[in-house]
């Protein structure tokens, strides 16, 4: 698959990894975040469709109770990670607007570039390392309250 960057249109090799050495979010570092976005958000997709093909698949009665509570569990399982899927997409859709308007890849607190490393681990990351650990500690200390 080969994947154009929208400014300069060059194309974006399959074995390009961004680096340290090359100006930050230049137009090959956003066709690479944009790839591996979309590529994320289809395999999110499909596994969705094939959970709810399975839930489909799975509606027949049970006569036995306990096969009938193991496959009610089984189901909210699946329901709830469906959720935690769809609030996923949602944040990569998030990260491809900011990649369009020129945000992604800036810490939202701090307008800091967030490290290269960070964004391939996770790239619907907002935060930098340092204010995502300021986050966190913030967090620990109101539920501490």
């Amino acid at each position: 698959m080969i994947l154009m960057a929208t400014a300069k249109k060059k194309i974006l090799p399959e074995d390009y990894r961004p680096s340290e050495d090359e100006p930050f979010m230049s137009d090959l570092q956003r066709a690479y975040f944009r790839r591996k976005l979309l590529n994320w958000r289809d395999e999110i997709m499909r596994s969705t469709k094939e959970t709810l093909q399975h839930l489909q698949d799975d509606s027949a009665q049970h006569a036995d109770i306990a096969d009938r509570a193991t496959s009610e569990s089984e189901r909210a399982l699946e329901l709830r990670a469906r959720d935690r899927q769809r609030k996923l997409i949602a944040k990569i859709d998030s990260a491809l607007e900011r990649i369009d308007d020129g945000t992604y890849g800036y810490c939202e607190e701090t307008g800091e570039p967030i490290s290269l490393k960070r964004l391939d681990a996770r790239p619907i990351a907002t935060l930098s390392v340092e204010a995502q650990e300021r986050h966190e500690r913030r967090e620990r200390v109101y539920r501490d309250e």
